[in-house]
């Protein structure tokens, strides 16, 4: 074809950048307009664009996801970014005037919306709020009821104003407006915006800086009770403890649970952040069946800097530098806890073991920069909490060491910091991130799903009466708290294309479309030690996939008789839950099983021998449809299902069905892990198998 418009296929052949092949068939070549022209009029080419300069996105998470605003059709456009509906935020306040919460563009306040934004210390409703802000409370009568005499106006406003960045940064990553020349102090520049851009936000402020209680169980119910009556259509709770394993549920995780169920079943999906004290089996936090819990993975941008030693070796080395680049005389500290050396002026290299907290090192070497030597699995923790730090593996580090000791006066010079986008970089689920299985209830996967979380730009604080020197109106964060509101604007987007959906069906149709790979279709890992390949405790039921997920083909709904069913199979007494769910409950003896939860994903932590295990499938595709099971069995798990094929018309909209679960393993084991499939040969709903034997001793 292209030597049609060129002199001799060599010429042609000279002409090629890139040829494409895997989503489309098509080539980039270099072109006159004259050659450009004649291929157009070719009947067999479809179009031909001219190389155009794109501006990087700040917010690539979305880009990277699949959820552009370029594109002409999507989850985006479909769902008019999230307008008419409100998310609700409870966390530790906002910045009102951050250019994320502008409303340029946005129409009226949605009817249905009824809250208020109530005034405060520096927080006027007249001025702080708009049609981007609806509404904005604070809740202080159980913090001040757990600190006695303590006078909170010095350390905090007594308004939903922040003065920690927390809720900021969660509310302007799920719905910041659009802002156009966003970055962080030039790092990763562009346009800025949140998942669901015209989706509106409501805080309800309930964490404080205070210690040693910032958080009361009190606020959080009077806060849930509040944002049910405002009329929030979905609720992001970017909060929970860091658990050790096993622990049982601290106040605020058990308030957390209570509340947020009172929610769900008002219809009103709660997502909540997994926890940060990863990457350890069982410190999955926020565990309950009804939220939506969501674990962090990277995407494919970082931020570096070019490193080059007085020997001419260069290297690229993970930093948020934001200098100018400097020279310097480069020294090894071997152990920089204790090190009492003059490095003013110096760039220091040390070691450190991947447990160790590195945070401040800089400062406390007191150089102009330090290089820190960690393992790759550990490297984002090392730089994202300092300019000056710069990051790099075991390896690289050991080649540095070996410079120093071999020169008389080793220098290093550093460049300009750069972002960079694209592959080869891969995707991982953050080390950080925590890991089930949920020592409360481990029938119950969790994490449920895993969505970017890895230094994210988000709006901050900038606040012109403080004394913070080098602020700016963003920064680059990460945790599973910035991916949980992430997914959160992404289940506005679902909602309100999908306004019957319960809160369960919504998670329902976002697990069982998730990818298991990134999105290019290359592996995921899971940071750990070492580096593995993932499973369903990593990252649930994969990473978020949006526009796959307006259209599962079935969903595992869940209403209030299914929570009764799981109270009930986990042992609760009937007037607790009675109390709880507000309706009469007399659990049935025996005890149902846990197993038979209408969860999208089967979790058998102990079995012997055999075990038959039921789950519903709601049609929410084609009327007339017909779906067969597929299996991808775990090792040494032999799997059965009855009916092998559902069929659904517009008399047969739900369907049960059996998974006959047998073990041929003769010794406790460990999990293996597989899925189950029903497919109608476009659709794929896709739940993860996580299978334990353990053999009975009597």
């Amino acid at each position: 074809m292209l030597e049609s418009v060129f002199e001799s296929p060599e010429a042609a052949r000279d002409s090629i950048i890139y040829n494409y092949h895997h989503g489309f068939s098509g080539f980039a070549a270099r072109l006159t307009e004259s050659q450009a022209k004649k291929l157009s009029d070719r009947p067999d080419v479809f179009s031909v664009a001219s190389n155009q300069k794109l501006a990087l996105h700040t917010t690539r998470a979305y880009d990277y996801l699949g959820l552009s605003p370029i594109l002409p059709k999507g989850l985006l456009h479909e769902s008019d970014m999230g307008s008419e509906l409100v998310i609700g935020f409870l966390d530790s306040g906002i910045w009102p005037e951050a250019r994320a919460f502008n409303d340029e563009g946005l129409g009226p306040i949605p009817k249905h919306w009824k809250g208020e934004c109530v005034a405060g210390t520096r927080f006027d409703p007249a001025k702080h709020c708009n049609r981007k802000l609806v509404g904005a409370k604070y809740f202080l009568g159980g913090v001040h009821e757990k600190n006695p005499g303590v006078e909170l106006s010095g350390s905090d406003f007594m308004s939903a104003r922040a003065i920690s960045s927390h809720g900021t940064i969660s509310s302007s990553v799920a719905a910041s407006s659009f802002v156009p020349n966003a970055s962080y102090k030039g790092l990763a520049p562009g346009l800025m915006r949140g998942a669901a851009p015209k989706a509106r936000i409501a805080m309800y402020k309930v964490g404080w800086v205070i210690e040693p209680y910032g958080a009361a169980m009190a606020d959080f119910v009077k806060a849930f009770d509040e944002a049910i009556k405002d009329g929030v259509d979905v609720l992001s709770i970017s909060i929970g403890g860091d658990a050790p394993p096993f622990r049982p549920l601290n106040a605020v995780e058990q308030d957390l649970h209570i509340g947020s169920f009172h929610a769900v079943t008002k219809g009103i999906p709660v997502i909540a952040s997994a926890g940060n004290g990863g990457p350890e089996a069982y410190s999955i936090s926020n565990v309950a069946p009804w939220l939506f819990t969501v674990g962090a993975t990277s995407i494919d941008r970082t931020y570096y800097v070019d490193l080059t030693f007085g020997n001419n070796m260069t290297m690229m080395a993970q930093s948020l530098y934001i200098g100018e680049g400097l020279f310097a005389e480069l020294v090894y500290v071997e152990d920089w806890v204790h090190d009492t050396s003059d490095l003013k002026g110096k760039v220091a290299l040390t070691f450190a073991k991947n447990d160790e907290d590195v945070t401040g090192v800089d400062d406390k070497l007191g150089c102009k920069a330090v290089i820190i030597a960690r393992s790759s699995d550990y490297l984002t923790d090392v730089f994202v909490d300092s300019s000056s730090s710069i990051a790099v593996d075991y390896e690289v580090g050991t080649k540095i060491l070996q410079y120093i000791r071999s020169s008389s006066s080793p220098t290093v010079s550093m460049s300009v910091g750069k972002t960079f986008v694209g592959r080869p970089k891969s995707t991982t689920v953050a080390g950080f991130s925590c890991r089930g299985p949920s020592a409360q209830s481990p029938a119950i996967l969790k994490p449920d799903i895993v969505a970017p979380g890895v230094l994210l730009l988000a709006a901050d604080i900038n606040d012109t009466l403080r004394s913070d020197k080098g602020q700016s109106d963003f920064s680059i964060t990460q945790g599973t708290s910035v991916s949980a509101p992430l997914v959160a604007g992404i289940v506005v987007l679902l909602k309100a294309l999908h306004p019957d959906w319960s809160p369960a069906a919504l998670k329902s149709a976002i697990m069982t479309t998730a990818w298991k790979t990134d999105p290019f279709g290359e592996p995921m890992f899971a940071e750990g030690l070492p580096r593995k390949l993932p499973d369903p405790f990593d990252y649930g039921a994969g990473l978020v996939n949006p526009e796959r997920a307006k259209d599962p083909g079935l969903v595992y709904d869940m209403n209030l008789d299914d929570y009764i069913f799981y109270f009930c199979a986990s042992g609760y007494n009937d007037t607790a839950i009675t109390v709880l769910t507000g309706k009469p409950t007399k659990c049935s003896y025996p005890l149902p099983s846990v197993l038979d939860v209408n969860y999208p994903a089967i979790t058998i932590p102990e079995l012997d021998g055999e075990v038959t295990v039921t789950r519903t499938v709601t049609n929410v595709g084609p009327v007339d449809s017909v779906y067969r099971a597929v299996v991808e069995a775990p090792e040494g798990v032999k799997i059965a299902v009855e009916p092998e094929t559902l069929v659904f018309n517009s008399s047969t909209k739900k369907i049960g069905f059996k998974v006959r679960v047998t073990t041929s393993h003769k010794s406790d084991t460990g999990y293996f892990f597989g899925s189950f499939t029903w497919t109608d040969g476009t659709r794929n709903v896709v739940i993860p198998l996580s299978v334990r034997t353990r053999v009975s001793m009597l």
